[in-house]
């Protein structure tokens, strides 16, 4: 009798080792997938970028160096090799976005242009859905960094090697009041 009782305690652990470990891998896979969600808006908006630096370009020709930090920006981050390099990298770009916006400003024919106007819609477009996808991606990181610190999980996932993920954060800079002149 107490054979069994020993069996069954012993099969009821490796089962519950089994769904804590399969649970962990879920959700693991789960922020993976909403990382390439960021990534692939991220790229999206990247893919957009030098459409709107020749719109700008015939209209801007001596704020050179507003579209140079646009490009610089572009290039980090597609070259980009975490989450970590790509949220910085895309920091850098949302700032050089809002000078490049804050450039368009003083020319009148430009925010007129047809082509500018489309290019501003679709990035911005795009920017709704990077903030979506982050949403979603801090929503996965939570849960997954929940499990790995409760326990029991937690012990299930320091003995598998889990490790806590980063949140995709916004920083000081876009943290700050957007000013607005008419």
């Amino acid at each position: 009798m107490i054979t069994y009782i020993a069996v069954g305690a012993v099969v009821l652990i490796v089962l519950w080792l089994l769904v804590t470990y399969n649970s962990l891998v879920t959700l693991r896979n789960r922020v993976r997938e909403a990382w390439s969600q960021i990534d692939v808006q991220l790229k999206r908006r990247s893919s957009l970028i030098p459409n709107l630096i020749e719109t700008v370009k015939g209209y801007a020709k001596h704020e050179k160096g507003v579209l140079e930090e646009v490009t610089k920006a572009r290039t980090a981050l597609m070259g980009a090799k975490n989450p970590h390099e790509a949220a910085e990298a895309d920091n850098m770009l949302t700032g050089a976005l809002k000078s490049l916006f804050a450039v368009a400003e003083n020319y009148p024919q430009l925010r007129a242009s047809e082509n500018f106007k489309a290019l501003q819609d679709e990035i911005s477009d795009t920017e709704t859905k990077v903030a979506a996808s982050r949403q979603f991606y801090n929503t996965n990181v939570l849960d997954l960094n929940n499990n790995l610190e409760t326990v029991p999980s937690a012990w299930v996932g320091q003995m598998f090697g889990f490790k806590k993920e980063d949140f995709f954060k916004a920083t000081e800079e876009e943290k700050k009041d957007v000013e607005v002149k008419f």
